[in-house]
């Protein structure tokens, strides 16, 4: 599990970080708002746990902004502030589940897990809808704007690796681990080329693109709105 972490107190994040990896996941920590949004909304994790008062960017904007980008990451809010209201306005940002300080390491570990567990089960949907590109797999049919798209199997794998993580920034090596089952880089075109041909087929017709190459990072599925 990859987890980060947005939390401005040194040594609850030293004391949270040292928690999570030895539980078994890897950890990435942002030390204020500003850097934990960049990496929230541009890197690929399973799941993001962020303090609610932070400098620069509060937790709740950190969340909105993700939501607004379509990042699905499931979120954990936590917070000194544990009143029924705030724990609506954590909820209605966008997070998935507030937990107010001071906490025990485990419930956090095990609110983690159940995050993951929920997560997870939403990833076996077989209809999946970007904007206005939709993609049945059962059917094995990829529409957008009501017209239908030919895609090779190749093709259709690698736009539902990409659909499954709109909003996120997917990798080289994510790709071709999830893609084509390879766990090196064989330095080719191969990515490329793909990408490109898949460009081409969903974006005919149409102003909109949705696949963005993020320079020296990978690519992103998302609204270019």
């Amino acid at each position: 599990m990859h987890i980060l972490l947005i939390e401005d107190d040194t040594e609850a994040a030293r004391f949270l970080v040292k928690g999570l990896r030895e539980s078994g996941s890897s950890v990435e920590h942002a030390a204020d708002g500003r850097a934990g949004l960049t990496q929230a909304t541009t890197g690929a994790f399973d799941v993001v746990i962020t303090d609610r008062m932070l400098p620069h960017v509060d937790g709740l904007a950190i969340i909105e902004a993700m939501r607004a980008k379509g990042v699905g990451t499931p979120v954990l809010v936590l917070s000194a502030l544990g009143g029924v209201d705030d724990r609506i306005r954590g909820l209605k940002a966008g997070g998935d589940d507030y937990l107010t300080k001071p906490f025990a390491l485990g419930e956090l570990l095990a609110r983690v897990e159940a995050l993951l567990r929920r997560h997870s089960s939403s990833l076996s949907a077989t209809r999946l809808k970007v904007e206005d590109l939709e993609l049945d797999l059962l059917a094995r049919k990829v529409t957008r704007g009501g017209r239908e798209v030919d895609l090779t199997a190749r093709e259709l794998k690698l736009l539902e690796f990409l659909m499954r993580r709109a909003g996120q920034v997917v990798t080289r090596m994510m790709l071709l681990e999830g893609v084509w089952d390879l766990h090196f880089d064989p330095q080719s075109n191969l990515i490329d080329v793909h990408i490109s041909r898949l460009r081409q087929a969903i974006d005919r017709g149409t102003d909109a693109q949705l696949i963005h190459t993020v320079r020296g990072a990978g690519y992103v599925l998302r609204s270019d709105a």
